[in-house]
């Protein structure tokens, strides 16, 4: 089997995986599934990177289709600091999760369970409210007089002209 193969199928078990892991309430699950994504994330770079094996700058410049991209080797660094990162926050939380409550699962509030309830109700309502009259409208502003804009006609355009500059090569007219 190909190298790459293989890196493509271990990182689609690790996506599945992590994907998964973080759809648990469990905040330690949470952890365990961002770390499996970022570690397929890293696999992900290294398979688009190219051949394996091959050093970013490799050979004489004549040998150019032997380099391998070193732009993926520089998101991979970055993928693992931010993956670091993330993870020493999730801890926290969990860390603070587990002092409060002896738990570190995410149960409902009675917030939640409201906006659960709210659902297709509201949705009904909200469309009863809107009439006939709000859909024609463009703008907030409805009238003239309430408009942030002024729309100029031609008549009004002679009483801009008397010392305005202009770009052209004689002047005004």
């Amino acid at each position: 089997m190909n190298v790459s193969l293989t890196l493509i199928i271990i990182m689609a078990v690790l996506f599945a995986a992590g994907v998964y892991a973080m759809l648990e309430r469990s905040l330690t699950r949470v952890l365990i599934g961002f770390l499996l994504l970022g570690n397929a994330a890293n696999l992900f770079l290294l398979v688009v990177m190219g051949a394996p094996g091959i050093a970013p700058f490799y050979g004489s410049a004549e040998d150019a289709s032997d380099y391998s991209d070193p732009l993926p080797q520089a998101l991979t660094l970055t993928a693992i600091v931010i993956t670091f990162a993330v993870s020493a926050f999730l801890l926290a939380l969990i860390y603070r999760s587990w002092q409060l409550g002896q738990a570190d699962t995410v149960e409902d509030d009675e917030a939640d369970l409201a906006v659960r309830g709210r659902g297709a109700e509201d949705e009904d309502a909200m469309e009863q409210e809107i009439t006939d009259e709000d859909d024609d409208a463009t703008t907030d502003f409805v009238g003239d007089l309430t408009s942030p804009i002024t729309v100029l006609q031609s008549r009004d355009f002679d009483a801009l002209r008397d010392d305005a500059p202009t770009d052209r090569p004689g002047g005004d007219r």
